[in-house]
């Protein structure tokens, strides 16, 4: 029984998501404490108990603890298993962030499987589809499973409501090394609104677009008509030869469309001016995708909390050693590979 504590590192519910995902794929069982310690409402919120859940469908797991608030748990798969699954959120916690509970151990279950998924889709703190879509899946799919994922409709905090569907067919994964970015091909800057003023997403393109000197055919809107709430997300896409990176930032009632896309602007330029391949958000996530394949090396921006709590977390279930090495102030070199 490994045992966790959850006020370690970034004291949120990656480490309880880091641990399901690593227990389904190894078999081990686990206990953690001190669940999101470090959060302003600690314990299992909805969106951590829906994963508790999804974890516990797919390993056919024994747990105790899983209800709202608990600050502890005890979790014990027993048999991985392929499928057709629908796990629902119930309000605008991440879908996104239920999906990768379970999606480690589904890449190597032995039959393909269908998740439907609804919640929150585009969410602050959470990775929204897009990163899921563009930058995330591609390097799965690299790495020898297929995973495909496509948006029925998107939700948006507090409302929630959106729904996407996941199709995995597992495959070993294989090693995956991104040194280098390569040139870019393309750059989209997008300004998505949902019930929302269309002067918000002109303000925020022309503000991000005159901070990151692109072109005024790299700059577009999209309006939703559909939509279970009102939302708004800037989405800046970078398309590079070797990887796609997402960048997001979210409308907030009392934050100003400039502040948003100012915020976007600098994230964007940091990741460009470093000529890293792999950015902050895409570093913690890919981090456990070589620590499974048991090898593989990428340059990165300086590790953040999340990619910290991550290493800390895998330590527990995997035998794999990772190096990071400094290569210069804002660049770093990561290897993963087998200990």
């Amino acid at each position: 029984m490994v045992r966790i504590d959850g006020s370690l590192g970034e004291g949120g519910g990656q480490v309880l998501r880091t641990s399901l995902a690593l227990s389904l794929v190894t078999g081990t069982p686990f206990t953690i404490e001190n669940i999101r310690a470090g959060r302003k409402k600690p314990g299992l919120l909805r969106q951590h108990l829906t994963s508790v859940k999804a974890a516990e469908a797919v390993g056919a797991a024994e747990v105790s603890g899983a209800e709202l608030g608990s600050r502890a748990l005890t979790f014990r798969p027993r048999a991985l298993a392929a499928g057709n699954y629908h796990f629902a959120v119930g309000t605008a916690g991440s879908a996104t962030l239920v999906l990768q509970t379970v999606l480690p151990a589904l890449l190597l279950a032995e039959g393909p499987s269908t998740l439907l998924l609804e919640g929150g889709t585009h969410n602050p703190l959470a990775p929204p589809f897009d990163f899921l879509q563009r930058a995330y899946l591609p390097l799965v799919r690299r790495m020898g499973p297929s995973v495909e994922a496509s948006l029925s409709r998107p939700g948006f905090f507090p409302a929630g409501g959106g729904r996407f569907r996941v199709d995995v067919r597992p495959a070993p994964l294989k090693p995956l090394h991104l040194l280098e970015r390569g040139r870019v091909l393309r750059r989209d800057l997008k300004a998505v609104i949902a019930m929302v003023p269309f002067d918000v997403a002109q303000r925020e393109l022309h503000t991000a677009g005159a901070a990151l000197k692109w072109r005024p055919d790299e700059l577009r809107t999209e309006e939703l008509k559909r939509s279970p709430g009102p939302g708004n997300v800037l989405v800046a896409e970078v398309e590079s030869e070797h990887v796609t990176e997402v960048f997001t930032g979210f409308g907030e009632r009392g934050k100003r469309a400039e502040v948003v896309a100012e915020q976007v602007a600098e994230e964007v330029k940091r990741y460009l001016d470093a000529e890293v391949p792999v950015g902050e958000h895409l570093c913690d996530q890919l981090l456990l995708l070589l620590a499974l394949a048991k090898g593989g090396s990428f340059r990165t921006l300086p590790l953040d909390g999340h990619a910290q709590t991550q290493l800390h977390t895998m330590a527990h279930f995997l035998d794999v050693k990772v190096q990071v090495r400094e290569v210069s102030r804002e660049v770093r070199e990561v290897e993963v590979r087998a200990s």
